[in-house]
């Protein structure tokens, strides 16, 4: 079977000397599930950003099509060139039957439409609860909602990470969702705990970047480690955060860290924590919890945070703070937590039984009976 990822983002993750460019959770999820399949005899491709690279080039038995400079074109008329038209021609490179995207937008439209014409299947893999509210889409243009809309009701395949976000997809969109686990890179090398707390995340607002530094302020006496990097749209917010940051000694901004070298920071750190205000599942969540580094947060995904004792969920910051504090000092609850997390990711996220849902779809929808 051939299966082509659809993430423009992905290259960063799957390339490491493309790795100063920025990613998010889903671009890590595509690259693993990428790699899981084409060890398992897939004929895997993706199309990606044009960052220079050569087309057809293969990293790790994935072969990478160029669709467009992200930043290539004039407004209003980018949306059809380079933006469709490369897309559309990258997606006849690849000649795949089965094509995989995440994260709402426009680009599933888009997407759909060419599956349609041609024949081909359409697995789509919600990467935010907003994905699933109309209301609170992360999508600025109503274009592009309708498109996602359109996109969304000719999948022939809606993966989900939660139960919450099951329920949300078929209460407001009326489509049937299979939940699937997410993959998570092996642990690294156990290593001295030298930050006591870090937090991960791109800095945007609802990400809460803020909440970090006010509790940067709250334990002066612990020793906080930020990771972000600035995103489109969002200069001003990243200039003002890094500036706040350089004025607490006891936090260490590092902006942007490429993805090939976060593990080691997992692994060295007391306690993860997270102030969104929504998420999806965070992959942070699982690169913490491998690492044995129990996470305190506000967002607790399907409750398995409160439920499984990997850490804490967070009502208010007060609440936060009194928690990190706690924690961070070590001693047998750490332990405990620290422990049930390792246990978890071992009985809940082994490649083969998280593969599965994704296993099964696949070939449901080529072989199967799917729209």
């Amino acid at each position: 079977m051939k299966v082509c990822f659809v993430g423009m983002d992905n290259l960063p993750v799957l390339a490491e000397e493309f790795n100063m460019h920025g990613i998010g959770g889903e671009q890590v999820q595509q690259t693993l599930l990428a790699g899981a399949l084409v060890r398992r005899g897939f004929e895997v491709s993706m199309v990606v950003f044009d960052y220079g690279q050569a087309d057809r080039r293969s990293w790790s038995g994935v072969v990478t099509h160029r669709a467009f400079r992200q930043a290539a074109g004039l407004p209003v008329l980018r949306f059809v060139y380079p933006r469709w038209i490369k897309t559309w021609r990258a997606l006849r490179r690849a000649d795949a039957d089965v094509y995989y995207l995440s994260c709402a937008g426009m680009q599933l439209g888009l997407v759909a439409l060419f599956c349609r014409l041609h024949g081909r299947k359409l697995v789509f893999r919600v990467a935010h609860d907003s994905d699933c509210e109309p209301d609170a889409l992360l999508i600025k243009y109503r274009r592009d909602r309708k498109l996602y809309e359109y996109g969304l009701q000719r999948a022939h395949l809606v993966l989900v990470q939660t139960e919450r976000q099951r329920d949300a997809m078929l209460q407001n969109y009326l489509r049937h969702s299979t939940v699937a686990r997410m993959l998570v890179q092996a642990a690294a090398e156990p290593v001295e705990r030298e930050v006591d707390v870090l937090w991960v995340n791109n800095l945007r607002q609802f990400k809460r970047p803020d909440l970090l530094l006010e509790l940067a302020r709250r334990l002066p006496r612990l020793r906080f480690c930020m990771i972000g990097g600035e995103q489109p749209g969002a200069a001003e917010l990243y200039a003002g955060i890094a500036a706040q940051a350089a004025q607490l000694p006891n936090l260490s901004f590092s902006g942007r860290v490429p993805y090939h070298r976060m593990a080691g920071r997992y692994a060295a750190a007391r306690v993860f924590v997270n102030t969104s205000d929504s998420e999806g599942f965070p992959n942070s969540y699982l690169q913490a919890w491998i690492h044995g580094t129990p996470t305190v947060a506000f967002f607790d995904p399907d409750g398995v945070i409160a439920r499984e004792g990997l850490g804490h969920a967070a009502t208010t910051l007060d609440d936060m703070a009194a928690q990190v504090a706690a924690l961070a000092a070590g001693g047998a609850d750490w332990q405990a937590r620290s422990a049930r997390c390792r246990a978890y990711m071992e009985r809940h996220y082994a490649e083969q039984d998280v593969l599965g849902p994704y296993l099964d779809g696949l070939e449901e929808v080529c072989h199967g009976t799917s729209n």
